[in-house]
């Protein structure tokens, strides 16, 4: 314990990683170097996985592209599954709050996406995201108009828009609205996600820990977004990324780079796999963070 603080772990049996801002470029791409770095921990025996705000279907190609064997979750943890897309564990959002929210959201003049079993599904193809969105996942939207008949099995539920001062309001709004009965986070600035009460990336955390078979103060994670703080608060290490807002890297034990400067692999190499890390690199989280120059 450092300053009546926890300290970092130094057993390492598992790493859990966010995505989109921590394992993948701003342009979601995967570099050589990330790559490596996960097949040098499956050398030295330590297990890899992720959890991320995408919907399972849309970690395909990562799963395939970094071998991954291990448990995944999507929808910030609404969704556990296989790396064959198997469904775990699911938390779906019931759906008088799924209908509140999709009501909430277009009240504010925002472009909804309702994500329900494997597929995306939006009103308007040219809308805010879509093909950012489009890209990210690697597949296609189903274009519908009403979401009424989709809402009895809703994992996910997205709030859309470039305007920082409307996200802010709807955030607002739909906490004040729903309480309790939704998790309610940012996964981008232009994001809002709303999923159900057990679906957060911290539950998810604790449930991957279950199915390995290893103690969560074994996990390390690493992540940039304010839903990664769950895990962070869970786990045997948490890494923020350079690119986190501070109160992000504040939660964290460690920093690293940004994700646009590899900085997954250089976490993975200095805090995770480095033969003798430093007594330097490790802190309380009251102690302050140090980003790897």
């Amino acid at each position: 314990m450092i300053d009546g603080q926890r300290a970092a772990t130094t057993i390492v049996s598992a790493v859990i990683s966010d995505v989109d801002g921590t394992l993948v470029t701003s342009d979601k791409t995967l570099t050589s170097q990330t790559a490596t770095a996960v097949a040098a921990l499956r050398t030295r025996g330590i297990i890899f996985s992720i959890i991320s705000s995408r919907p399972p279907r849309g970690l395909t190609m990562l799963i395939n592209a970094l071998g991954i064997t291990a448990p995944i979750a999507g929808f910030n943890g609404g969704v556990l599954a296989t790396p064959e897309l198997n469904l775990l564990a699911a938390h779906p959002l019931l759906p008088d709050v799924a209908m509140s929210a999709v009501g909430l959201i277009g009240a504010h003049s925002v472009d909804v996406w309702v994500f329900s079993g494997q597929n995306w599904f939006i009103r308007d193809p040219r809308g805010t995201h879509v093909d950012l969105e489009k890209h990210t996942v690697g597949f296609s939207p189903c274009v519908i108009d009403d979401f009424q008949p989709l809402l009895e099995a809703v994992y996910k539920i997205v709030g859309v828009s470039s305007d920082p001062a409307t996200m802010t309001n709807l955030e607002q709004d739909v906490r004040a609205t729903l309480g309790r009965t939704a998790t309610v986070t940012r996964s981008q600035p232009y994001y809002l996600d709303i999923t159900d009460p057990g679906a957060t990336k911290g539950n998810a955390f604790s449930e991957m820990s279950r199915l390995l078979s290893i103690p969560e103060s074994e996990i390390a994670v690493i992540g940039d977004g304010h839903n990664d703080i769950s895990m962070f608060k869970r786990s045997g290490l948490s890494i923020a990324m350079a690119n986190g807002s501070p109160d992000v890297r504040l939660a964290a034990d460690l920093v690293t780079d940004s994700n646009n400067r590899d900085g997954f692999a250089k976490a993975i190499a200095r805090f995770i796999l480095g033969s003798n890390r430093s007594k330097n690199d490790r802190f309380s989280r009251s102690a302050g963070m140090r980003p790897i120059r």
